[in-house]
């Protein structure tokens, strides 16, 4: 087999561990359940063997420096992540070939279905479809729905709601998992930058300055900081709705729990709904991905999730949960994507942790008002969308300009 990487897949992906992403996914490993502690090791042990066990059953002849390849200034016509596969038999000839474009939070196209929407839809029929704010709000005046209601509500086209529930809470176990990871784990972070970990020492400082509910903006900081340095690192992390963003929704939500009087499992269930609501508007009308539309789309839709759903589980109305999302978007549009070194360190680990600070921020201010505002989550979404598309590709995850080129790696 051979494998090739395009785009900001080429050009920044040994920073972003996308070389031992595919070769653990030919291994037949899940992010869901891949041991992250061995992950490193596995990927070393195919490097100097020279050897790969396809799907974990059949093992074949495998060279790095010949059959992974990173195109750095080299992008497939779609979308700026792209990848292809080649498969050979033993004589050499070839025997496939696929295309794939991972189009941001997960979502992977394959060639053949380019046409299509950006996410892939069957045909199920849901109660209370959507595409824009301005009919999620519309439907929530009709039926006297919350957001978080609507949304359970065509999720029931798939699973009842104890899977629903149940699926919930077990992406906010992992969320909490990796923040206590992150809060304890020391030393420096893999790929020279030599970036230090600072969460636990700042776990530490905060636990001993005494009244938690005094110093809430500095945690929720930190418990996106760990988020960040978990990804850093190669832990395992939710992607919400990017990896490169995965702090800023965990630190939000740890902030209701462990703040907000009150707090319950319900609420979190009715968070992460909500967030989800607002992280399609973003999916279906814009883009997600840092390649396509620069980091205001990545921590700028985290911000606006965090946001929305933050305002949901504080009471807020309909209304008032799209105001706070809108402004946690409006406040990062234009937002670069400029990883120095390619690695997901420089800026983003302290990004994370201002991006959770400011969807709190913007989830209070929609709270103080009436939902009434000047400018539409929809408006937004659209505007973010051209910034994007007029946003030179040196900004867009390429680690070709700002800080990428500004900062000495040493």
């Amino acid at each position: 087999v051979r494998a090739e990487l395009y785009g900001s897949l080429g050009a920044t992906g040994h920073g972003h561990g996308t070389p031992k992403a595919v070769l653990l996914g030919l291994e037949g490993d899940s992010p869901r359940t891949v041991d992250v502690e061995t992950a490193d090791t596995r990927v070393e042990a195919i490097r100097s063997s020279g050897r790969i066990r396809l799907l974990g059953e059949h093992e074949i002849a495998f060279s790095y420096d010949d059959d992974m390849i990173l195109h750095r200034r080299k992008a497939l016509p779609y979308h700026a992540n792209g990848m292809t596969l080649w498969a050979y038999d033993a004589e050499g000839a070839e025997v496939l070939t696929k295309t794939y474009y991972s189009v941001g939070g997960g979502f992977v196209v394959d060639e053949d279905a380019v046409g299509a929407d950006r996410i892939v839809l069957d045909d199920t029929v849901l109660k209370y479809p959507f595409r824009t704010g301005d009919e999620l709000l519309r439907l929530a005046r009709e039926t006297g729905l919350s957001i978080s209601a609507l949304m359970l509500e065509n999720e029931r086209a798939w699973r009842d709601e104890d899977e629903i529930r149940e699926g919930l809470l077990e992406i906010w176990r992992v969320m909490r998992a990796c923040v206590e990871r992150g809060m304890t784990r020391e030393g420096i972070l893999p790929g020279g930058l030599k970036v230090r970990r600072r969460a636990a020492n700042t776990a530490r400082k905060l636990r001993s300055e005494g009244d938690p509910q005094a110093l809430a903006m500095e945690w929720i900081t930190l418990y996106a900081m760990a988020v960040n340095e978990e990804n850093a690192a190669g832990g395992r992390v939710v992607t919400a709705p990017t990896n490169g963003a995965a702090g800023i929704i965990p630190a939000v939500l740890h902030y209701y729990v462990n703040f907000v009087p009150g707090a319950d499992e319900d609420g979190v269930v009715r968070f992460l709904l909500a967030a989800g609501a607002i992280g399609m508007l973003f999916k279906e009308n814009a883009s997600i991905s840092g390649a396509e539309v620069g980091c205001q789309g990545e921590v700028g839709s985290a911000c606006s999730m965090a946001a929305g759903a933050l305002a949901e589980v504080l009471g807020g109305s309909p209304e008032q949960v799209e105001n706070a999302a809108e402004i946690g978007m409006e406040h990062n549009l234009g937002l670069t994507c400029d990883p120095v070194g390619g690695l997901v360190q420089i800026p983003c680990i302290e990004r994370n942790g201002m991006a959770a600070v400011k969807a709190v921020t913007a989830a209070r201010m929609a709270m103080r008002g009436d939902g009434s505002h000047k400018v539409s989550l929809d408006k937004v979404i659209k505007t973010m969308k051209e910034t994007g598309a007029d946003m030179s590709v040196k900004y867009k995850e390429t680690a070709r300009g700002g800080l990428a080129v500004n900062i000495i790696e040493c």
